[in-house]
């Protein structure tokens, strides 16, 4: 942690305190940022059940930093391929991340780690805290649930810097150096020294924490806030993501097959029903509040990711952003033979009076109030069909899994077996049909990186391979300077 985080350290039970005070509804509110404030116990942040709920609602807060899942950490999941064109040269804005010239002193590459391990050290807090005056609540199964919740953001935390700074799990199952594992509150400097444990220790904690949320969550929360706070089938989604980013395809199927049933139409079976919607524009326009969406940042116009934040900034074009970002014509959007003008997801092509193309996914500027997507439906649906391929070759499971979400866009196509000669034919489809479907939502990158896969050259800038420095992010310089233990990427 840097000398910024020292002081955020010191304050952030007070910060997370005044959200208590302030935000005493906020569970039925757009979740606010906190404040520093001087002194309070811990026995008064935790005084009444109201402030528990307070306190949960500021750890999602905290987690919609623009430097984080306000709209960054997924632009920078996207920009490091082969999908998008830089065409502003803004330094500020993700030019390094495109161009694989980070190094450890790099603004993107300390504020992201900063913003994480804040949210992290909110998380922790939070679990101590309402661990010890759970008798506030008079009822351990809705203590058990709050303190889900902060672990389940917690695990989305840790996934979130492996899949950025370290080598992924494919690399040597898990041996290599992780981030360090800070599962204790941190309210002063005195704990920096930390060393770096194993990517599959940081695994191994992220597993157990979303183990724990699934049997704690509440299966429903009921109207938007199924969409913005946790519940069980959010903690599944996640750890079919989770499961695939380790290689580990039985399990994603055994937890997948909770939210899939055996045959269409895919509809979760318990807790929020979860669907693919039958456009998928409507995933994206407001209310965003549909049953594809299991778990989403909310922004409004009092509450916004911040300039040079949203999504909506980086890959549209004035007046409604930037534009730092074109589509690039030689990635996914150029293959018209798998992605046919007649695929309803080309809607998110925009064909701009500057003849470039830019992804229309996220329109609602120029205040950026878009709900950032972080688990929909449809991602649960296409890591199921790539785990059932990678297990079972070309299996029906597979294939109709895979022509659930192709077929919702584009009608014309449904595969058969006979399509695939090869288990690797199928496989290959399945991340096609990823580029397509998730395409802006941050995914292209991890999905190279999770199977060891260059990471594809675009206009002036070459392929990444997997053996070079560049294929993951530096340590921050910040935590280097005052985490003596903890060491740098090779």
């Amino acid at each position: 942690m840097n000398n910024t985080m020292h002081k955020y350290n010191k304050n952030i039970v007070l910060l997370i305190a005044l959200v208590a005070m302030l935000v005493p509804n906020a569970c039925q509110k757009d979740l606010l940022d906190p404040v520093p404030q001087n002194s309070l116990s811990d026995a008064t942040i935790f005084a009444t059940p109201d402030r528990f709920v307070s306190l949960i609602n500021g750890i999602y807060s905290r987690m919609k930093s623009g430097q984080f899942y306000g709209g960054r950490y997924l632009v920078y999941g996207d920009v490091a391929a082969e999908e998008f064109l830089n065409e502003t040269g803004n330094g500020v804005t993700a030019l390094q991340v495109w161009n694989h010239t980070l190094g450890e002193s790099a603004n993107e590459v300390n504020n992201l780690w900063n913003a994480v391990y804040a949210t992290i050290n909110s998380c922790n807090i939070f679990i101590d805290g309402a661990d010890k005056n759970r008798a506030v609540l008079n009822n351990d199964a809705l203590a058990n649930q709050y303190i889900a919740e902060a672990r389940f953001v917690r695990a989305l935390c840790y996934h979130s810097l492996l899949l950025t700074y370290c080598r992924p799990y494919a690399d040597g199952n898990g041996s290599n150096p992780g981030v360090p594992l800070r599962v204790q509150p941190e309210i002063g400097p005195t704990n920096n020294n930390l060393a770096r444990s194993t990517v599959a220790e940081v695994y191994a904690l992220i597993l157990d924490d979303l183990n724990f949320a699934e049997q704690n969550l509440a299966a429903t929360n009921g109207g938007l806030l199924n969409v913005t706070r946790a519940h069980k089938n959010s903690a599944i989604a996640l750890k079919t993501r989770v499961l695939l980013a380790m290689g580990r395809y039985n399990d994603v199927i055994t937890e997948a097959n909770k939210l899939v049933p055996a045959a269409a139409p895919f509809k979760a079976p318990s807790g929020v029903a979860h669907e693919l919607q039958a456009n998928v524009k409507n995933v994206f326009t407001t209310p965003y509040t549909t049953t594809e969406s299991i778990f989403s940042m909310p922004f409004t116009s009092s509450d916004l990711p911040g300039v040079q934040n949203g999504l909506g900034s980086y890959y549209n074009p004035g007046p409604r952003g930037i534009g730092d970002f074109s589509l690039n014509p030689k990635g996914i959007i150029g293959d018209t033979v798998h992605f046919p003008l007649s695929d309803a997801r080309r809607q998110f092509v925009l064909n701009h009076t500057n003849n470039k193309p830019y992804l229309n996914k996220f329109p609602a500027g120029p205040e950026h109030t878009d709900y950032v997507p972080v688990l929909r439906y449809a991602e649960v649906l296409l890591n199921a069909a790539e785990a059932e391929a990678r297990t079972a070759g070309v299996s029906q499971r597979a294939v109709d899994v895979l022509n659930a979400v192709r077929g919702r866009s584009d009608a014309s196509v449904q595969f058969t077996l006979a399509d695939f000669a090869t288990a690797d034919d199928l496989i290959n489809a399945i991340l096609r049909e990823r580029r397509i479907e998730l395409l802006g939502e941050g995914f292209r990158d991890f999905d190279c990186l999770r199977l060891l896969q260059p990471l594809p050259g675009k206009a002036n800038v070459a392929a990444i391979l997997p053996s070079v420095s560049e294929y993951i992010w530096p340590i921050p310089s910040g935590e280097l300077a005052v985490n003596k233990d903890c060491v740098k990427n090779p």
